[in-house]
């Protein structure tokens, strides 16, 4: 399997894994991971396809380093591009309108929402200080061709502000799976696809996917999602 580089400041977690799953239900050669942090969606999407082209952007260079380790570390240097840059400043460094599939791990707070991480780093990864859902999905739209799939999770309370985002940058809502710790929990993720230039009118919901079984230990499902993977530290 691939082994991923990770820091103190730059690691990944289940939601990333759960994305990076999620956004490879389906096809799509061309791959943009936006804000891919130290690299794991990018990195898991090649694991299970050796073929894909992806593109990783992130703004933070300390990232960018533990995600090229990662690349020479797997062998992977033919397959993926680190662009170290904003995601909302892609004009001239990505061609527009090319790619079949964009996924966003993105910050979950708003700007100002709850107690910010004195850490620059993880600020900047949690709360909406660089970029917003609106530059995201901007972005997104941008870089994808019609009919192209971006893939993005949040928190549930920020559904309505993801799908009215979405939609204002052409990403019609598609495929929505909920995601919970246990039976009887209140959902704590949800994973949402939508369409460039798709038409409204008709939504798939997924069934629910449940990280833990009555036992306590990880469901089958999220075993089979898990596979073996290593992290490395740096």
């Amino acid at each position: 399997g691939f082994e991923i580089y990770v820091s103190e400041s730059y690691h990944f977690s289940t939601d990333t894994i759960l994305l990076a799953d999620f956004s490879n239900r389906k096809g799509g050669a061309r791959r943009v991971d936006l804000g891919t942090g130290c690299g794991t969606i990018a990195l898991l999407w090649l694991k299970s396809n050796k073929n894909l082209k992806v593109t990783a952007v992130e703004i933070q260079g300390e990232a960018c380093e533990l995600l090229n380790k990662s690349i020479k570390f797997n062998h992977v240097e033919n397959n993926i591009d680190v662009i170290n840059a904003d995601l909302k400043d892609l004009k001239g460094r990505l061609p527009f309108g090319c790619f079949d599939v964009v996924a966003c791990n993105p910050p979950y707070k708003l700007s100002g929402s709850g107690v910010p991480n004195p850490q620059d780093k993880k600020l900047i990864a949690r709360h909406e200080t660089e970029c917003t859902l609106d530059d995201v999905c901007m972005s997104a739209s941008r870089l994808l061709q019609f009919g192209g799939r971006f893939c993005i999770c949040q928190r549930p309370e920020r559904l309505p502000d993801v799908m009215e985002s979405m939609r204002r940058f052409d990403l019609e809502p598609k495929s929505l799976r909920l995601v919970q710790q246990r039976q009887g929990k209140a959902p704590k993720l949800f994973l949402l696809e939508g369409r460039k230039g798709g038409k409204r009118g008709f939504m798939e919901t997924l069934p629910t996917l449940f990280i833990e079984d009555s036992n306590g230990g990880f469901s089958e499902e999220m075993m089979k999602i898990y596979g073996s993977y290593k992290a490395k530290e740096d």
